[in-house]
């Protein structure tokens, strides 16, 4: 938020906060608990609150920190944090949050900084607690404020998923379009502060601030500008639940970032010594996989820890036991890029064929299964799928691309216009340590990622075959119906909620781009 301060503000800032205080008392009116405001009508006030104070249950900045570290400036970023944080918890708190907004932020590209509003709302959202949730949407309006956490940080998470109105951080300095790894001073952050309190004051005459005994800062400022004040004690932050997924304002579908845990110290830890171990498990998984014929491979991959379980009905069974069967469709949700090469190892066989949009080269070379690209022309993509059919099974992922959550994307009809029969497929990939897809990172680690769990899981669910429209669809109406049959019918196998979102939608929000991938 930017706010023009003039150097007369700035001066009678500094008089006020440092001289006019020590001879006046400047004790909060009030001291309350904050479970007092769930009974009370808050509709007409507004709410400022502490983020790391008064909304988050956790204590430590360490994990958000070390999430920007990894995801914008790779392992050695974070290891070098993780070895500094014994010295950065010896030093006094301000002191410490520099250091570790220093290591993270130093040299990152501003234009390419992403993880703000497609990495950490995942981790902030678990993290909020839901008795001061429910008070926050209580109120009239609500300012989001935080003195140790930077504005790119937190904008993203308090505007787009909590619908906080005004969000108010410390902005980060900026040199030749790089973070410079230092937050601006804090004079500035006060005025701005200062300056919106008062103005909210003119607008609805009563404002309450939220926040804890432990920001010193907040205390004072809070006490000068709003008519009430609650605090928020450690003990009261043990018993808060956690604020549970279906009660978030905005559903969680996309988010992004390598990381499938919050990286605590202690997680990081785990992490980092599992490190080289993953990378020679992913290396030797990886070589069975493309070396290796399936009928050795499958019981060489339980070994190395790979999980794969399948469920199949009678009905699907005997259309794919079917002696005189040629080619079949295959539909099914996108979870990982390796969801073709898992339906194969479910049907113990190699003749199978996917096709894909944006599938990097490095990918393509490295797929033990055919892999065709198409064009996005519906016309030329339907004839080239045709013919695929002809020649082998044929996995589709009508998505277009991954999700994540347990939400399924709109389904792209054109699938239903290639097979008179399609057998619709639910697959589900649970992530342990780290993601297997990524929307704004390299798209050729993304096995390797997957498979450097420490157990790589997947479970395939065959579900009762669905008519296709390829010859009874003249006013074109029957396609989408079928596709959207298919998506609910998948829906209903994993119990996962059906949206109308596509892949230009997950691009958008995670990577500013309309989802093109560069051929890498």
């Amino acid at each position: 938020m930017s706010v023009k301060i003039s150097i007369f503000q700035s001066l009678m800032f500094l008089f006020n906060r440092f001289i006019l205080r020590r001879y006046r008392s400047h004790k909060p009116k009030y001291q309350k608990c904050t479970s007092s405001l769930l009974q009370t009508d808050l509709s007409s006030h507004t709410l400022i609150f502490n983020l790391e104070g008064a909304l988050l249950k956790s204590d430590s900045l360490f994990p958000y920190f070390m999430l920007v570290a990894f995801e914008a400036g790779g392992v050695m970023r974070s290891f070098l944090l993780y070895i500094l944080y014994p010295f950065i918890s010896l030093m006094s708190h301000e002191m410490g949050v520099n250091v570790m907004v220093f290591v993270s932020f130093f040299g990152i590209k501003k234009d390419g900084f992403r993880a703000g509003r497609a990495v950490l709302p995942k981790y902030f959202l678990e993290d909020v607690g839901l008795e001061m949730f429910k008070v926050l949407r209580k109120g009239g309006k609500r300012i989001g404020v935080s003195d140790d956490l930077p504005q790119v940080m937190i904008e993203g998470f308090l505007k787009d998923y909590l619908e906080i109105e005004v969000v108010v951080g410390r902005e980060m300095k900026v040199v030749g379009g790089y973070y410079m790894g230092v937050m601006e001073d804090k004079t500035k952050h006060d005025l701005v502060f200062d300056e919106l309190v008062r103005k909210e004051r003119l607008n609805t005459g009563h404002v309450i601030g939220i926040t804890s005994f432990n920001t010193s800062l907040h205390r004072y400022l809070f006490s000068q500008f709003c008519q009430e004040i609650y605090f928020v004690k450690k003990s009261d932050k043990r018993n808060w639940q956690t604020l549970p997924k279906n009660q978030y304002p905005k559903p969680l579908i996309f988010h992004d970032g390598r990381l499938a845990i919050k990286p605590t110290l202690m997680n990081t830890l785990v992490l980092f010594m599992w490190g080289p171990f993953a990378i020679a498990a992913a290396a030797a998984r990886l070589f069975v996989s493309l070396c290796i014929p399936y009928t050795f491979s499958i019981p060489i991959l339980c070994f190395f820890g790979c999980r794969l379980t399948v469920e199949i009905n009678e009905v699907s069974s005997q259309k794919l036991n079917s002696s005189q069967r040629k080619g079949c469709l295959f539909a099914c949700n996108h979870r990982t890029l390796l969801d073709p090469l898992y339906i194969g190892f479910a049907l113990k066989s190699k003749n199978i064929t996917t096709v894909t949009y944006s599938l990097s080269r490095v990918s393509e070379l490295l797929a033990p299964i055919k892999t065709v690209r198409l064009t996005r022309d519906r016309v030329s993509d339907g004839k080239a799928m045709k013919k695929l059919l002809s020649e082998g099974d044929l996995v589709v992922c009508p998505e277009g691309t991954t999700c994540r959550e347990p939400h399924l994307l709109r389904f792209s009809p054109l699938f239903t216009e290639i097979s008179d029969v399609i057998v619709p497929v639910a697959v589900t990939s649970p992530a342990t340590f780290f993601y297997g897809t990524t929307a704004s990172g390299l798209k050729a680690f993304d096995p390797l990622f997957f498979l450097m769990d420490p157990y790589p899981t997947y479970t395939v669910q065959f579900l009762d075959p669905v008519s296709g429209v390829s010859c009874q669809d003249p006013d074109g109406k029957l396609k989408f119906e079928v596709a959207n049959h298919v998506q609910s019918v998948i829906g209903k196998a994993l119990d996962f909620e059906c949206t109308n979102l596509t892949r230009k939608d997950k691009y958008l929000i995670l990577a500013g781009n309309n989802g093109v991938v560069k051929k890498n």
